[in-house]
């Protein structure tokens, strides 16, 4: 079983394993924070550890300065970007990307200036506009639910299909999710729709789906908010026939729901949105002894299940 503590401590030992940059340490590290508006879950959670870095990094290092800007639009974080150069005058950058193609230029001309550049979770269409790429296991996250669903169903019946946002981890989600259903032939995907890792959105689609298909066996909503709005649409259409809606992300209120033996939400899979504050850690402290972080490290997600769910429930955690 993997702990949270060996995750983030081997993280944290691989930022002792990167290269030697050949700059030496800066005399001063602005570092900045490029991250999403607090519109759900996940990004409130985002935003949360991003700030919990920011006040203990700064207490602990006093020639460390750290921006936090939180975006609600690609337009407006790649404004934001230009204005940490111009204004801030960062030589770190810290990006969680609303979108990966959009802000994949931005973030090119902010390294192109000599920021260094770490890339979270949301990857960019071109490595080369980064330093270093910090994430969690989207090839697990699709690939672990695949495998329960299609085993808790017999291998045989139908299941529709949430997506998040147009981004390189959701397509890597998605890919490794549909490759381990190949294996199972009687599992048929009824259709898939982006849900925008909303609520109100993922609500909107699965009543879509439940008009449609007189037969569901089970929903993969890919995301813990997601699955909330999939639920309420179940519930108030009133069908009895899907057996399992699988989330994703570990959040609070799912891990919960594990524990208690909820009926529909029986596992999820971990993806901690502390993944920010991993990432603004290594980088800051790589940062300021003028070292390089591998140009990939990646965070295990792991399967949740009643018989382990206790180990990823933290009732202070704001997701």
């Amino acid at each position: 079983m993997i702990s949270i503590k060996r995750i983030v401590s081997a993280c944290l030992l691989a930022v002792a394993a990167g290269s030697a940059a050949s700059a030496p340490p800066a005399e001063k590290v602005t570092l900045g924070v490029a991250i999403p508006t607090a519109t759900h879950g996940f990004t409130g959670g985002i935003v949360w550890w991003a700030n919990q870095a920011k006040k203990e990094l700064e207490a602990a290092n006093p020639t460390l300065k750290i921006i936090i800007k939180t975006a609600a639009s690609t337009p407006d974080q790649a404004n934001q970007l230009q204005d940490m150069l111009v204004v801030n005058k960062i030589n770190a950058l810290v990006i969680f990307p609303l979108e990966s193609a959009s802000l994949t230029q931005p973030v090119t001309q902010l390294k192109n200036k000599g920021v260094y550049v770490t890339v979270v979770d949301r990857g960019l269409t071109n490595p080369a506009a980064q330093n270093a790429y910090v994430a969690g296991d989207n090839t697990a996250f699709g690939k672990l639910p695949a495998e329960y669903l299609a085993k808790k169903l017999g291998g045989k019946g139908n299941i529709v299909v949430l997506r998040g946002m147009p981004s390189t981890l959701d397509n890597e989600r998605v890919d490794a999710f549909n490759a381990a259903l190949k294996a199972n032939p009687g599992i048929k995907v009824l259709d898939t729709k982006y849900g925008n890792w909303n609520r109100d959105d993922a609500f909107k689609v699965m009543q879509d789906y439940l008009t449609r298909f007189k037969q569901i066996d089970a929903v993969w909503a890919a995301d813990d908010d997601m699955a909330i709005g999939v639920v309420k649409a179940i519930e108030q259409a009133k069908r009895t026939d899907i057996k399992e809606v699988f989330g994703g992300a570990g959040a609070k209120s799912a891990v919960k729901k594990i524990i208690d033996g909820d009926k529909l939400i029986q596992a999820d899979v971990s993806y901690s949105p502390k993944f920010i504050y991993d990432a603004i850690k290594m980088t800051a402290t790589a940062r300021l002894k003028g070292e390089a972080l591998p140009a990939k490290t990646i965070i295990p997600s792991v399967l949740i299940t009643r018989d382990n769910a206790k180990q990823f429930y933290f009732a202070d955690s704001p997701y």
